[in-house]
């Protein structure tokens, strides 16, 4: 008896998506880290190297303090304008090559500040270069969300959330959210409180991380805490029936990134993400990529395991790309290009 032959499916790369998901340093591809290292003199650990991409056992304090630490070297490679440019073109470019058509980039301009005279320089040398990429063939269109870091003093947020809201805006090279980063299990989360305030105040997407290292508890204390449109990851929601149905209930939408989550340990494998669970209770969830240059995964792998790890078809992943684009910030005219691009791929003939 000869095997059935597998149905023909559509590719991922041809899906039009929106990125909602990807840090500025994270974003970088490891020949461009390489090369920074080489030219700025300075030595990556072998995981960046030889050893890439890295593996970390648990989501503990050790394996998180090993990503920072990986990470840490990373962004200690930008070490000026040209360097930040480059990332944001190259992510751009690449976002476009599989299919996106609207990202998202989560920068700290803390991190470059001391390499261009200040936050106020890091942040626009980020948004410049987005809006001159964002009308080149194949880029994708590229506007800024803002983090602050947990790790920070909640008044370094207020400060960082001010200036977000002095360069707030709707289109590409604009900053459109306001984010909390870094180890969900340090700081208080209600004590960055006035800082969204202030970045609610002036219109941005709040999109604070939450419900990745810590559990569902910890997604109920940001949600009180900071009212947000967005969860960076958020999956462990899952986890309590009740908190995911705050969720649905109040409509936060889930930025997923299903295989930086196995990489950090947080879930065994990618089937155990609860993907299925986060979509089947109504959630609206966009996949991210979160840290490429870490995890050696981007956009659309996420989606190809979407497909392969949770039985997704094309329908259901349209659903995911069109969420994607429900949950951000691009325009309205970029929002309906993209639902009429979403339809012809799930109309085009399969394989």
């Amino acid at each position: 008896m000869s095997p059935v032959a597998a149905a023909p499916q559509r590719s991922v790369t041809d899906l039009p998506k929106a990125h909602l998901h990807l840090h500025f340093t994270g974003s970088m591809r490891v020949a461009t880290v390489r090369e920074l290292a080489e030219q700025h003199g300075i030595r990556l650990p072998a995981s960046l190297t030889t050893d890439w991409p890295p593996r970390f056992e648990t989501a503990d304090a050790r394996g998180w303090f090993r990503f920072q630490r990986l990470y840490d070297a990373a962004r200690a490679c930008v070490r000026g304008e040209a360097d930040m440019r480059r990332i944001v073109r190259e992510a751009a470019h690449d976002d476009g090559a599989e299919g996106s058509r609207w990202l998202e980039i989560q920068v700290d301009p803390t991190s470059y500040a001391p390499f261009v005279g200040g936050i106020t320089p890091a942040l626009e040398i980020v948004l410049d270069e987005a809006r001159t990429v964002s009308g080149e063939a194949g880029a994708a269109s590229v506007a800024v969300v803002v983090a602050a870091s947990r790790m920070r003093h909640p008044l370094e947020a207020r400060t960082l959330a001010r200036l977000a809201a002095r360069y707030a805006g709707s289109g590409p090279g604009s900053v459109v959210g306001f984010g909390l980063s870094n180890d969900e299990r340090r700081g208080d989360t209600a004590e960055f409180g006035p800082a969204f305030r202030i970045a609610r105040r002036a219109g941005l997407a709040l999109v604070p991380h939450a419900g990745e290292l810590l559990g569902a508890e910890s997604v109920t204390a940001t949600l009180d805490a900071l009212a947000p449109e967005r969860l960076g990851h958020g999956v462990r929601s899952a986890e309590d029936p009740r908190v995911l149905g705050r969720v649905v209930e109040e409509q936060v939408a889930l930025e997923v990134c299903p295989l930086s989550n196995v990489s950090l340990g947080v879930y065994d494998t990618p089937g155990d993400v609860p993907l299925r669970t986060l979509v089947a209770a109504g959630a609206r969830v966009a996949l991210g990529a979160d840290d490429p240059l870490i995890f050696g995964s981007r956009l659309g792998e996420q989606y190809a395991s979407a497909r392969a790890d949770h039985g997704f078809g094309d329908a259901e992943l349209a659903e995911l790309a069109r969420a994607s684009f429900a949950a951000s910030r691009a325009p309205s005219d970029v929002v309906a290009e993209a639902e009429r691009e979403v339809s012809a791929w799930l109309e085009a003939p399969a394989g």
